[in-house]
This record gives structure tokens, C-alpha cells and sequence, in this order.
């Protein structure tokens, strides 16, 4: 053990991890709040815990402080992001910190929204309650990277799912029909990887294509269904589309382009699905950064791309792509097919200035790679 690393500083660490662990329950609920996670410790034990709650209320720390009840005083309550100091639909979480008797609090990262940046922080200091900050912080603005890129740069954050065969194709052709790449485990793993975002992104290409569902399937889990967004330029998708059939079920967003046809606007609208208007870049395609600016707007924090190779490499491509999981089949294609990724794309994901590389899992015989953006 190093000399500098106390047991007081291991301690930290190790119920620091335990709140954002418990944070992670909150992820694809909790929009446009952060999914923060909370544990009151005392004495060494963990006598309250909480994470934001499905809606984004109550948040974690009130949830926490009711569970601990008269053990939260004397205790330390540690949390993965800046206690709130403004009044909302409650009081600030910082005030109820100071009420509860917690005596210190072990803080991962200030809270970059403008109303409370750092003022939660500095009212548990007025009241006398000692305050570390930056414990776990790399892992806690991992996990509030949604909100942290919402209310600082306008966009949610976005996730990049790309699946391909063990020779790098994605599909046969443009046209082709899908692909069956990856085993029943791998295909569980997207199923819970779309109930921990806000909403699942594809192109007008997949809609059209594959006439996904884009639903959570998996048991226990089909009411958490994000959003469906289709980036759709010309407003081609089909009103006896699988999405437009089930939309009164599971909400569906298509985001146009300027000048997209109004008449396919009523008729999707009368379908129950929701139009934005976007424009278009100088590809003559949707402009990807307003497009997610749009989602913000809406209160979207995180975003699951699925949207295939095309939308894949544009999102690569204008640096919006945040985390990328390319799921890995066992057998390669044999022939020439449309790649999953240009070499350009895998250019900048090799890119160490860029993204780091996290260690593959194994999921059956398929294998799971997966980059991190340097943040």
C-alpha cells in the first residue's frame, strides 16, 4: 500500500464506488435529471442508500437521508455528483443534508449546471459539514456524462452500437438483406444497453431496411423503452412501418429535414409520431449536432445509436460519439460486404488522444470491444 494512501482515503474509495455502482439503476430513467447514486455510512456500514428516482424525483441524496432515518447523524454521506442548492419541484438537496445531521460529505464532482456549480458544495461548508470533492470523479462524470454534456454543450451524450461480422462487414450490400451477426447473448446485452439510455437513434436507411422495433424484449424490462428517433431527411419512413404501427406504445421522434414534405409531416403526426424539423448540412443530410441539440431540448441525456455504418461514421466523424460498442461475431462474412466502419472511423477510434481502448469481453462466442472518449 502506498504511503500516501490512507485508510480513511480506501475507505472513501471503496463506498464512493459503491454510489456510483448504485447510481447506474437510474440510468435511462431518470431524464432530464442526472442518475445520481447516494450511500450514508457510518461507523463503517452502509445505513442508507439511494439513487435518483424513475422521473428524476426524489433525487438520491432525500431517498438516502429517509432510509438512514436518525442514523444518518454523525454519519458521512457520500454522493456521485454535487448535492442541488436551488429550489425546484423540492427544497435543495444540500439543505437537506445540513437538516439530516450528516456530519461530513464525501462529494465525487461539482455539479456543472449553472444553478448550482459548486453553490451546494459551499452551503454545507457555511453550515460547518466538512466536504471532499473528487473522489471516483473519473468514474462519476462517466456515469453524469449525459447531463454534464447537456447543460455544457447543448447535446446529450451518445453511445455507438455497431455490429460485425469477424471480417468487419456490417451488412452484404446497401441493399442486402440483415445480417444475423451476433448470438442470443450478445443480443441480450443490447436489449439492457437500450434500457439504460433515454432514447435509441437509427437512420432513415435501418428504418427502412430493417423495420426495426427498436423496443426493450427482454423480460422485466419491456416499460423501460426509450424514445425512437429516426434521423429521416425526406420524411421517407412508411406509415405501415412496425415503429409507426406501435407508436401510441412506445413513443416514436422523427427528425426531418428543412423542407421535408409537409403532407408526409400530418400523416406521421396523425399517426401519433412526433416531427422535428433539423437542417441539413452541407452533405445534404441531417446536421447531426443539431439534431442532438434537439434531443436536448427535449430533455434527453443519452442517446443509443443504432443506426448503422452510415450514421456510425458521420457521428465518428463530427466527434460526437461518446462511448462505441462494436459487438464481434464469431464468423467472418468470406466476401466483400458494406463495412462496418470506414477506415477513416477506425482511424480515429485507434487514436489514443481520442478514445482509450477497454478491454474485450466475451459474451458466447461473439466478442464485445468497446472505447471510451478521452474526456
Amino acid at each position: 500500500m502506498s504511503a500516501s494512501v490512507t485508510d480513511d482515503d480506501l475507505a472513501d474509495i471503496r463506498f464512493m464506488s459503491a454510489a456510483i455502482a448504485y447510481a447506474r439503476r437510474g440510468l435511462g430513467l431518470t431524464a432530464p435529471n442526472p442518475a445520481v447514486g447516494c450511500m450514508i455510512v457510518k461507523h463503517g456500514v452502509i445505513v442508507g442508500r439511494g439513487a435518483t428516482q424513475p422521473g428524476g424525483r426524489p433525487h438520491a441524496e432525500t431517498v438516502a437521508i429517509a432510509d438512514a432515518g436518525e442514523a444518518a447523524q454523525g454519519a458521512t454521506l457520500y454522493v456521485t455528483l454535487e448535492p442541488c442548492s436551488h429550489h425546484g419541484v423540492t427544497g435543495p438537496c444540500a439543505q437537506a443534508v445540513i437538516t439530516s445531521g450528516v456530519t461530513r460529505v464525501v462529494s465525487a464532482i461539482e455539479d456543472p449546471d449553472s444553478r448550482v456549480a459548486g453553490r451546494g458544495h459551499a452551503m454545507l461548508r457555511e453550515a460547518g459539514i466538512p466536504v471532499r470533492v473528487g473522489v471516483g470523479a473519473e468514474a462519476a462524470m462517466r456515469g453524469n456524462l449525459g447531463h454534464i454534456l447537456r447543460v455544457g454543450q447543448g447535446r446529450p451524450m451518445v453511445t455507438l452500437k455497431l455490429a460485425e461480422t469477424a471480417d468487419g462487414y456490417a451488412a452484404a450490400g446497401v441493399h442486402d438483406a440483415r445480417l444475423m451477426i451476433t448470438g442470443q447473448a450478445a443480443n441480450n446485452r443490447v436489449q439492457i444497453m437500450r434500457a439504460l439510455h433515454d432514447a435509441v437513434m437509427v437512420g432513415a436507411g435501418t428504418a427502412l431496411g430493417d423495420d426495426p422495433l427498436l423496443t426493450v424484449r427482454l423480460a422485466g424490462l419491456e416499460k423501460r423503452s426509450p424514445l425512437r428517433v429516426i434521423l429521416d431527411t425526406h420524411l421517407r419512413l412508411s406509415l405501415r412501418s412496425r415503429l409507426v404501427a406501435t407508436a401510441a406504445e412506445h413513443p416514436v421522434l422523427v427528425i426531418a429535414g428543412e423542407g421535408a414534405s409537409a403532407s408526409a409531416r400530418l400523416a406521421l403526426e396523425a399517426k401519433g409520431v412526433a416531427v422535428d424539423i433539423a437542417p441539413l448540412g452541407a452533405n445534404g443530410h441531417i446536421d447531426l449536432p443539431s439534431a442532438l441539440s434537439l434531443l436536448a431540448q427535449r430533455g434527453i441525456t443519452r442517446v443509443f445509436s443504432e443506426g448503422g455504418p452510415l450514421v456510425a461514421a458521420a457521428l465518428i466523424e463530427a466527434n460526437l460519439v461518446d462511448d462505441v460498442f462494436i459487438f464481434r461475431g464469431a464468423k467472418p462474412f468470406g466476401r466483400e460486404g458494406l463495412p462496418a466502419l470506414d477506415a477513416m472511423s477506425r482511424q480515429r477510434l485507434a487514436d489514443p488522444k481520442r478514445f482509450r481502448a477497454v478491454d474485450p469481453v466475451q459474451l458466447g462466442q461473439d466478442q464485445l470491444v468497446q472505447y471510451e472518449r478521452i474526456i
